[in-house]
């Protein structure tokens, strides 16, 4: 199921983490550098200036290395499971479905043929009712459609589930790549079309360029209804539940009916409208744009979402496009890793079954609870010391505090793949019934209470979040490795490294959308108006700050896009700290490899950041990511903490300091 939840969202190749005895990898260090300078330099300098990239990827760094090793861990469970020695049902599926992808001969051999009729459906459409109900149907397929369907949990009732309808169905990562003007978006556009021409000629289809252009129109159209990224951060806006009828009255003249019924949700009595001035923009423009343009971006839709598991041809086809022009990796991914991939995407707990087995010792988790234990502590204190909070909101806060979930490594209960059918010789078909089986496992849950035992990630997904409609902090087994959290490492690395982990996901909690959502997990308003003005002038401070940084020539960072994980990253980065001297118990922290504990911190906290992106895929970050930048996660937090500026002594004319009053303190 999707979740509207806010994760660590690790965006990011290489060699399995080497640490010491301290946990820090001095071997990267940059000598030239000093901490007060640059933290992020210091700690990865060397490793910035004689890393290369691997050909296959777009980036590469300290997560890269620890999803490297996830995927290649899942790599040896899926190659055992496909020997057929393993009793378990499941591992018999998760063998079949990566054997169907790994027979790359069988795909060319088929070519068009798995699609065929897909693209039959969309050439007989008649009517724009026809078009609403086939978009409908196709909720649980692979492509890209004009409106998104899922069953989410009610913002306001976080008790209860609630169908979701929201903008979608832009190929390219942002809308800002249909309507900006910047150079590097043009060329995008140029690519774009290229790519869509090329679709169209290889799949057989008459006039490739012109439907291709009818394509990119018709993409542009929607770009220009869509909201803006910043502008679908505001839980309160894209909150509008209404009923079947209260949607036909908003977008006129169009089966509603018909295409709930097509979705499987024929009989919903509410929905939430995420946007509705694009839903009643995008019946005008069904209406009004002839239906062979929408039939050309079916086509072409349905070409890109299937390609991966087609004829050779039209995998390179949507490389050169993806892979290349928008994520300047030189070369395509080995096959085997795109094999894993489907497996994470189909049956990712049932892998995770097996991944939990083998690769999560007992006691990582014990010591992580310890380690959570002393972040919430941290926090506790924290919100009582805050000098810009009253004390009824305070109370509140503490309230909301008490009552996070915490869940570590793996679920309690697994999901049941037993209606998952796979067959070894039908990729696309295995596709298309992993995604159906996907998407009526989220329609099973209307009617029903919310079940709170269930993970919005696998185990193997080197990555965290918070889901805020269920006030829940979710740590999975991957994560939980160097350099983030080495069990025979140094306490101050690890508070460091997977500390800030914690504290950013706690933080969630309380970011400009997190704290909109009340203990139990709804959205309601439970600030002081004087508080919640004082909040919004913080966190103003930190949108300018942000705004500032460069990451590409014109190219900054969007402080209003990157709001919610600035303020997670430095509060998450100043209550593990705090957690840190908790862990010591009053007692001085050892001096190991010349640094004392303070500097181990820091340290680990910048290593945790190492990466590299090419410039194409930084371009697409910088407008859709609400992330912002590795580097300057590093160097944004550590100025704002006290801690920081203390342990290396940072004075005036450093690069990294920032006058005490300066300093941006939330939480």
């Amino acid at each position: 199921m999707k979740m509207k939840a806010m994760a660590l969202a690790l965006l990011y190749a290489g060699q399995v983490w080497a640490h010491g005895v301290s946990g820090i990898d001095a071997a990267n260090f940059d000598g030239k550098v000093r901490p007060q300078d640059d933290i992020y330099l210091a700690v990865n300098g060397k490793w910035q200036a004689t890393h290369e990239i691997p050909a296959s990827e777009s980036w590469s760094g300290a997560f890269k290395d620890l999803r490297d090793l996830s995927e290649a861990r899942s790599r040896e469970l899926i190659e055992l499971a496909s020997t057929g020695k393993e009793e378990n049902g499941n591992a018999r599926k998760i063998g079949a479905l990566y054997a169907s992808f790994m027979d790359e001969a069988e795909a060319d051999k088929k070519g068009l043929q798995p699609i065929e009729r897909d693209l039959q459906a969309i050439t007989i459409l008649s009517s724009r009712n026809e078009l609403l109900k086939l978009i409908g149907g196709w909720q649980s397929g692979n492509v890209k459609l004009p409106l998104a369907l899922y069953v989410g949990i009610d913002a306001r009732n976080a008790t209860a589930y609630l169908p979701d309808l929201y903008q979608s169905g832009l190929l390219m990562p942002d809308r800002e790549y249909y309507l900006g003007k910047d150079a590097r978006f043009s060329k995008a556009r140029a690519e774009y079309q290229t790519y869509l021409t090329r679709l169209f000629r290889l799949a057989g289809y008459a006039q490739p360029e012109k439907r291709a252009k009818r394509v990119v129109a018709l993409e542009t159209k929607l770009a220009q209804l869509q909201r803006t990224r910043v502008e679908n951060r505001d839980p309160q806006k894209t909150y509008n539940k209404m009923t079947p009828a209260q949607l036909a009255k908003l977008a006129p003249k169009l089966d509603w009916h018909g295409f709930l019924s097509a979705a499987g949700m024929g009989g919903v009595q509410e929905l939430n409208v995420s946007q509705p001035e694009y839903v009643a923009g995008l019946a005008k423009l069904l209406g009004k744009e002839p239906l062979l343009a929408w039939q050309d971006y079916l086509v072409a839709h349905a070409l890109d979402g299937y390609a991966p598991y087609l004829n050779k041809a039209l995998v390179e086809a949507r490389f050169d496009f993806h892979g290349k022009a928008l994520s300047g990796a030189k070369e395509q991914r080995p096959r085997w890793k795109r094999g894993v991939q489907l497996v994470e995407s189909s049956a990712g707990e049932a892998l995770g079954q097996l991944y939990v087995a083998k690769y999560f010792p007992p006691e990582n988790k014990r010591k992580m609870e310890e380690l959570v234990g002393n972040l919430m502590k941290a926090y506790r204190q924290s919100i009582d010391g805050l000098s810009w909070m009253g004390p009824e909101t305070k109370k509140a806060a503490q309230v909301k505090l008490s009552k996070y979930m915490l869940k570590i490594g793996y679920p309690d209960h697994w999901r049941d793949y037993s209606g998952l059918e796979v067959k070894p010789d039908d990729l696309v078909g295995n596709v298309k019934r992993a995604n159906l089986f996907d998407y009526q496992w989220q329609l099973s849950h209307l009617g029903k209470p919310v079940d709170r035992t269930e993970w919005g990630m696998t185990p193997q997904t080197v990555n965290a979040y918070y889901n805020p409609s269920q006030n829940e902090i979710v740590f999975p087994a991957a994560i939980l490795q160097p350099p983030f959290f080495n069990i025979a490492a140094d306490d101050a690395v690890n508070y460091g490294g997977i500390g800030a982990v914690i504290g950013h996901e706690i933080s969630h909690g309380f970011d400009d959308q997190g704290s909109q959502f009340d203990a139990d997990g709804n959205l309601r308003d439970w600030w002081t108006s004087d508080d919640k003005a004082r909040f919004r002038q913080l966190t103003s401070k930190l949108v300018a700050q942000y705004d500032a940084y460069e990451p590409l020539p014109g190219k900054h960072i969007n402080g209003k896009l990157t709001l919610g994980e600035n303020i997670a990253d430095n509060s998450g980065l100043q209550i593990a700290y705090k957690a840190y001297l908790l862990s010591l118990g009053g007692k001085p922290a050892p001096v190991i490899d010349g640094m004392n504990g303070d500097q181990r911190f820091f340290y680990g906290f910048a290593q945790v950041w190492r990466s590299k992106t090419r410039d194409e895929a930084l371009l697409a970050r910088l407008v859709s990511d609400p992330h912002s930048p590795d580097e300057f996660r590093a160097i944004g937090a550590a100025s704002n903490s006290d801690a920081f500026q203390k342990a290396f002594d940072v004075k005036p004319g450093d690069r990294m300091f920032k006058p005490e009053d300066s300093r941006i303190r939330i939480w």
